[in-house]
């Protein structure tokens, strides 16, 4: 199982922790240190599977927009996008929860144009003020098919996202974007004439899952 680089430091402390409590457990035999032990394999087990990052393959195409995260559908909503569309977009919101693989992906490929970090708030990231608030990255792409928009949103537990690119990187659709630390969100905005091809509620898969696909 391949495991995302900045999950290593998370990892390597919850064998520490464990191998502390085992420790305990021989100089201290019980049924408590025994118990404590116990309950740290599961922790350790499940930063392994937080920090995951598999392999994805899927359809690919200029056309189309693929999902850049793990989650459930959370939002489908016209706003307005000022940062790079600087128009009246749809916005298609992804909630990852602290079982998701939370490495991103680009939905896209293309020139990244702009990387714009935004600090902010820690809201529940499902709700619709965290999209306003919430400490967040917007990533830019300029596409064959037109301008569309990448929004990391960090969420109630998050404080740490992690965007790879910078403005003149070249995306490629279904690679690594990025990562968010401990349930989130991400956003994606695309200008008029997309065609939306999930529903509220629905669960999709980064670099798999068809989001829309884009007009002419």
């Amino acid at each position: 199982m391949r495991i995302a680089p900045e999950g290593w430091p998370f990892i390597k402390i919850g064998l520490v922790f464990e191998a502390g409590l085992l420790v305990l457990a021989w100089a201290f035999p019980g049924w408590f240190s025994t118990a404590l032990a116990g309950l740290g394999v599961p922790f350790v087990v499940w930063l392994f599977v937080f920090f995951r990052d598999p392999e994805r393959t899927g359809p690919r195409g200029d056309g189309l927009v693929i999902s850049p995260a793990d989650g459930r559908i959370c939002s489908i909503a016209r706003v307005d996008e000022p940062v790079y569309l600087h128009e009246q977009a749809t916005r298609i919101s992804v909630f990852m929860n602290v079982f998701d693989v939370h490495v991103n992906r680009y939905p896209a490929s293309g020139e990244v144009e702009i990387v714009h970090y935004n600090p902010g708030e820690f809201l529940n990231a499902a709700s619709e003020d965290a999209a306003l608030v919430n400490e967040s990255s917007s990533v830019g792409i300029r596409t064959p098919r037109g301008l569309l928009l990448v929004r990391q949103v960090a969420g109630l537990v998050a404080r740490r996202i992690v965007t790879d690119c910078n403005p003149g990187d070249l995306a490629t659709q279904g690679e690594r974007m990025g990562m968010i630390r401990f349930g989130s969100r991400v956003d994606v905005f695309l200008a008029p004439g997309a065609t939306v091809k999930v529903a509220l509620g629905e669960h999709v898969v980064a670099g798999r899952t068809v989001l829309a696909e884009l007009g002419a």
